[in-house]
């Protein structure tokens, strides 16, 4: 977005958004309590049965991301400062839909949930803030279209946390899936170039406009916090019961300390009424023989490097979380209320479990983790 242009859903008073004005912060001890400090991970019923929290690893970075791309986005995708990886949402897609579903993305960028779920045959929608990324997501569903997909996809423009106004009352309740992932604010890395002159430059690094206070990569760590989870709410009279919502995370380091960002977006979830399922590993390196083969940007192994000469023996990050939750399989008339919740608002994080996610006959994962 450029200086110029000015939040299309909002109007501004006194530096502050009205339409930030209704979210509430999430309290301190909601994120505090998500510390694993018992190392008792807690147990989910289904049915009569109890069963133990799980976490996948997705195979996810098999090919490079400008691989997985390849023919199936436009050139000007290349310039979005925190792309999804191709994979990692056609592997949620695969699994929690079915044929002709329909998929959301509040949040959709240059489209990529969209564009995977009209190629495996579901129908998508999603909503994106920033106008320059509304144009590039709408021609990579056009492009998609151009190789003979025939399944619907559309892009909304707009600020997500005002999604009851955004997309079209038909899709209320009809949603099987939502694939997303909040912003990264300052911690994307973009792109590169080096020259004799200048030296090395980074640029393609930042979401639109910085002084865009409506953007939510802008406005500072907690609020983006409450705004994702003003989303969540905003989504789930729009999913189906038991639909699911996968959402793409990975920590961040702010000084070499750890930001972590994944047990905060469950805090999110479980603040906006969500039920949490599977916290799975999507990998970001390539399984090789005998171990993983890092994809880092040029900026992460810069990072990497400086921590190590400076005496801290940082790795690359190989996987990223995907935070699944569900809502609810049934509610009792005219609350919206959860019949099927477990009380507990506390989920640790269990053991790591290298195996796939089996669906049940009801379609609703089998496979539960913190």
């Amino acid at each position: 977005m450029t200086s110029d242009q000015t939040p299309h859903t909002a109007d501004h008073q006194e530096g502050m958004l009205v339409a930030d004005e209704p979210t509430q912060r999430i309290p301190r001890t909601v994120i505090d309590n998500l510390d694993n400090t018992t190392g008792i991970p807690p147990k989910h019923t289904v049915g009569d049965s109890a069963q133990e929290p799980e976490v996948s690893v997705w195979t996810t970075a098999q090919t490079s991301p400008a691989a997985q791309r390849k023919d199936r986005y436009t050139p000007e995708s290349t310039a979005h400062p925190a792309k999804m990886l191709p994979a990692v949402a056609a592997h949620a897609i695969a699994h929690y839909t079915e044929p002709g579903d329909l998929v959301l993305d509040p949040m959709c960028g240059i489209g990529t949930t969209l564009v995977e779920a009209v190629r495996a045959g579901r129908r998508a929608a999603g909503i994106e803030y920033e106008p320059h990324w509304v144009d590039v997501a709408r021609a990579n569903l056009a492009l998609a279209h151009d190789t003979g997909v025939e399944y619907e996809g559309r892009v909304f423009h707009g600020d997500a946390r005002q999604i009851a106004s955004l997309l079209p009352p038909e899709y209320l309740g009809q949603a099987a899936l939502v694939v997303t992932s909040p912003p990264y604010g300052p911690s994307t890395h973009g792109q590169v170039s080096v020259s004799r002159t200048v030296g090395i430059q980074k640029y393609h690094h930042l979401y639109g406009n910085t002084l865009d206070r409506g953007n939510l990569a802008n406005i500072g760590h907690h609020r983006l916090l409450a705004g994702f989870t003003r989303i969540l709410a905003g989504l789930v009279p729009f999913l189906r019961p038991g639909g699911h919502i996968a959402i793409t995370i990975r920590p961040w380091r702010e000084h070499a300390e750890l930001i972590d960002l994944p047990s905060q977006i469950l805090a999110c979830g479980l603040h906006a009424g969500l039920i949490p399922v599977e916290r799975c590993v999507a990998l970001l390196a390539r399984v090789a023989e005998t171990d993983l083969v890092a994809r880092g940007s040029f900026f992460q192994r810069d990072f990497i490097r400086k921590q190590r000469e400076a005496g801290l023996p940082l790795h690359l990050i190989s996987h990223e979380d995907v935070q699944i939750f569900r809502t609810p399989l049934s509610r009792s008339a005219g609350s919206g209320i959860s019949t099927d919740r477990p009380e507990s608002r506390r989920f640790l994080t269990g053991r790591a479990r290298h195996a796939a996610n089996p669906r049940g006959e009801s379609g609703v994962s089998e496979s539960w983790a913190a």
